[in-house]
């Protein structure tokens, strides 16, 4: 039987998720074997290299968790010799009914989603015709909207190819494509995240004085973070429910921030997952929020 998949916004309860144990580093990140790509994105984010059994362990804090709050975790199996496979989110994506299958920017790490066919997971995804997009620079605001991020990862014929599947599809959705001030963006959850109904953290250093506005007349409530917060990938938080959000350790002024707006803030210690440009969105693929 499919497995069900339906997520309508960024904040809905969240029942069942995927995620994917770290593997060995395999990418050189700096030297002359560096590909263009990263070392433009190493401007705008920090790079080093992990220890894959103490990302292991930060992981299981938070399967921990997420189990606790009643949230089934489904574990991907490994995808040899791919580096920063524990970001499952860059794969995937799923909007409403239907799961849509990453057009990954960088050939290595399309084994990553090969489990994504796995007959027994039972998801189905959708392949999309063109371009490239990862599930980091696609957003869910609300049920209306799907903002995808213009970011190193992302092209515009990608945003142009899902919003034709989503039609053939019967999504009834405006993709929003979003325009950055600089290049070298790895993704735009590091830099906007959708943390409740109308509140989001924003770092707007980044982002085009046009798409600041859209933004200040989008969302109710945007919470500015500091360039340094960004680097630290502190932006990017994964919401439980529309009123709990789990955040790592060490970002205290934004988990005092939210908590002065009322919401729950659960924090894990994420900062070995970190020391590449990724954290709690980025290690879990949401298949059902309700």
């Amino acid at each position: 039987m499919p497995t069900a998949t339906h997520v309508a916004t960024e904040y809905g309860t969240l029942r069942r998720v995927a995620m994917r144990h770290a593997g060995d580093n395999t990418r050189p990140l700096t030297g002359p074997g560096v590909h263009p790509v990263l070392a433009r994105q190493q401007t705008t984010s920090t790079w080093a290299d992990y220890d894959p059994a103490a990302v292991r362990s930060q992981q299981h804090q938070l399967i921990r968790l997420l189990r606790e709050r009643g949230t089934d975790v489904v574990l991907l199996p490994a995808a040899p010799g791919c580096s920063a496979q524990h970001y499952p989110r860059d794969i995937a994506f799923a909007v409403d009914h239907i799961l849509v299958r990453a057009r990954l920017n960088s050939p290595h790490r399309l084994p990553e989603a090969e489990a994504l066919a796995d007959p027994a997971l039972g998801l189905r995804p959708v392949a999309l015709e063109r371009g490239t997009i990862e599930g980091g620079d696609v957003l869910l605001p609300d049920t209306g909207r799907v903002l995808v991020g213009l970011s190193e990862e992302t092209s515009p014929e990608g945003a142009t190819a899902l919003q034709d599947a989503l039609a053939r599809h019967g999504v009834d959705r405006e993709v929003v494509p979003v325009h950055f001030a600089v290049e070298g963006i790895v993704h735009l959850d590091d830099h906007l995240a959708v943390v409740a109904p109308g509140t989001a953290l924003i770092h707007r250093e980044v982002f085009t004085a046009d798409q600041n506005h859209w933004f200040d007349a989008y969302f109710d409530d945007l919470v500015p973070v500091t360039d340094a917060e960004a680097r630290a990938v502190q932006v990017n938080v994964l919401a439980i429910n529309p009123t709990t959000l789990v955040v790592a350790a060490g970002s205290d002024r934004i988990a005092a921030v939210l908590a002065a707006r009322g919401l729950e803030v659960l924090t894990v210690e994420y900062g070995e997952v970190t020391r590449v440009p990724g954290s709690l969105r980025c290690t879990t693929l949401p298949l059902l929020r309700t």
